[in-house]
């Protein structure tokens, strides 16, 4: 069999194996709750991982490396900040959120949670938080779909819209089906894949390259400041790339897995994984970017067309083509896995948030499912057709969403599981705040290119929802039992 043959082969396996867990997770689920939340039923390991291949997407194993790659450890802050802020997270949010969301009203979204915390009988914080993440979240699938059909090019010189039509369908498949648990089970298999195959690149390539000292030597004398973190970044510049770590708090589609998870207790050992899997994995991300630097530095006949296919590049030298094409799965592992994840939020949020909201909520639980799984392939549909020219302005949305989702639901949700006094009107405030100072500072060139929008979009939330819900405070008998009722049952299940 040719390289191409081989590469090939382990693509198909690995797409066979997605659509395989989608069927064993559709056996699995009967209602409403086991279609947007796997029943609450998720181990430590596998929210561990599904939280993180939900949120590492195609950076991880392309971005980050090509990053560094050309310009050395200085653009590390981003992962830097991204870790300290998965850490503190898991830490704060997903104990405190996996009780709250059950104590009140066994919540299964973040929008009707934060309906049913703050007692909105308006329901106008659910629609419109609802509204926000099946705009952004379109969008984002859709970003997702443009890198899978740019993945298949350059990789099995396929169309790109082969290759968005294969992507797609295998993912719309197994969550239109499987739902959450197709979704977190598939994300768990992604994840160990990429961790995998972000330790065994580097850790081969560094024998190739001569081990440590030859590897440092030829590595600085191509870029004398490659090991430095702060050399030619400006303080704004690492305050700017470490913030993005503020918008874990706001991400629905990575903290609905602290929702879904069995108990309080398992929190922690979800954190040590979680947390474990992404420093390994980022810091497998650098290596290989430097180990890439030393080879083609002592390999000068052999060239390297984009450094973010550095990952790629180096896997097919190092490795047998069959091995070659797992790593090759990985990179479509962390693309697709994102996706999913975002198509699962987004059908939930037009079901849950405002389906039920708005028009009715009196049917029978398996309807519901059923248009969850209608909302899936019509969101889908609508983000291939936007994917279809390969728009390079819905890849630049990424960053933008990331900091409209940080900074709109960030700041409420914390305050939401710490503070008893917040209130709709305080919370709807800083949302509006929140999202329209990323949507203002992030198209000002002069302000979003000296600062990262999620840092002022964060900070004026935060305040705002303070400030208001402070002025416009009432006592709430409900409201005040609910939060009692979760400190009392976050103790009780942390003994």
């Amino acid at each position: 069999m040719t390289d191409y043959t081989y590469q090939l082969l382990a693509i198909i396996i690995y797409l066979a194996g997605m659509l395989a867990i989608g069927w064993y997770a559709y056996r699995r689920t009967a209602n409403l709750t086991d279609y947007m939340l796997g029943g609450r039923s998720l181990g430590p390991a596998v929210t561990a991982l599904s939280a993180g291949a939900a949120d590492m997407s195609g950076w991880l194993l392309m971005g980050l490396p090509g990053a560094i790659y050309v310009s050395g450890l200085s653009e590390a802050w981003m992962a830097i900040g991204l870790t300290i802020g998965a850490y503190l997270n898991w830490l704060f949010v997903a104990p405190r959120l996996r009780v709250y969301t059950q104590v009140s009203s066994n919540s299964i979204t973040i929008p009707s949670y934060l309906d049913s915390r703050l007692k909105d009988n308006s329901k106008i914080l659910r629609i419109a938080s609802g509204l926000i993440i099946l705009v952004f979240f379109t969008f984002y699938v859709s970003s997702g779909m443009v890198a899978g059909g740019v993945f298949f090019e350059s990789s099995f010189n396929m169309s790109y819209h082969g290759g968005l039509l294969l992507v797609s369908a295998v993912v719309i498949a197994y969550t239109l089906f499987g739902g959450f648990l197709a979704v977190s089970y598939t994300d768990f298999v992604q994840g160990l894949i990429m961790f995998l195959a972000l330790i065994l690149v580097p850790l081969f390539g560094f024998f190739l390259t001569g081990g440590f000292g030859e590897t440092t030597e030829s590595i600085r004398s191509v870029n004398p400041h490659a090991f430095s973190l702060v050399k030619g970044v400006s303080f704004a510049a690492i305050i700017s790339s470490a913030a993005w770590g503020l918008g874990y708090f706001g991400q629905p589609h990575i903290i609905v897995r602290f929702m879904a998870i069995k108990s309080v207790k398992e929190t922690k050992q979800a954190r040590r994984i979680g947390i474990g899997w992404m420093a390994l994995s980022l810091i497998g991300a650098s290596a290989t970017a430097l180990i890439g630097i030393a080879y083609f530095k002592q390999h000068p006949g052999a060239s390297l067309s984009d450094p973010e296919a550095i990952f790629i590049a180096l896997g097919q030298i190092i490795f047998h083509p069959f091995i070659a094409g797992v790593l090759l799965a990985a990179v479509l592992a962390a693309i697709m896995s994102t996706i999913s994840s975002q198509l699962i939020v987004t059908s939930s949020a037009l079901v849950e948030d405002l389906y039920k909201a708005i028009i009715k909520n009196d049917e029978d639980d398996k309807k519901y499912v059923f248009y969850g799984r209608m909302a899936i392939l019509i969101i889908s549909l609508i983000a291939m057709y936007f994917a279809w020219e390969k728009n390079a302005t819905i890849l630049d949305l990424v960053s933008f969403a990331w900091a409209g989702f940080g900074a709109a639901f960030g700041p409420t949700i914390l305050l939401s599981l710490y503070w008893r006094k917040i209130n709709s009107i305080g919370a709807l405030s800083g949302m509006v705040i929140g999202a329209v100072t990323v949507i203002v500072w992030g198209n000002i060139e002069a302000l979003s290119s000296t600062l990262y929008e999620i840092i002022p979009g964060f900070i004026l939330n935060f305040i705002v929802t303070m400030a208001v819900s402070a002025l416009t405070h009432k006592p709430n008998k409900a409201i005040d039992q609910e939060f009692e009722e979760a400190l009392e049952m976050l103790d009780r299940e942390r003994k």
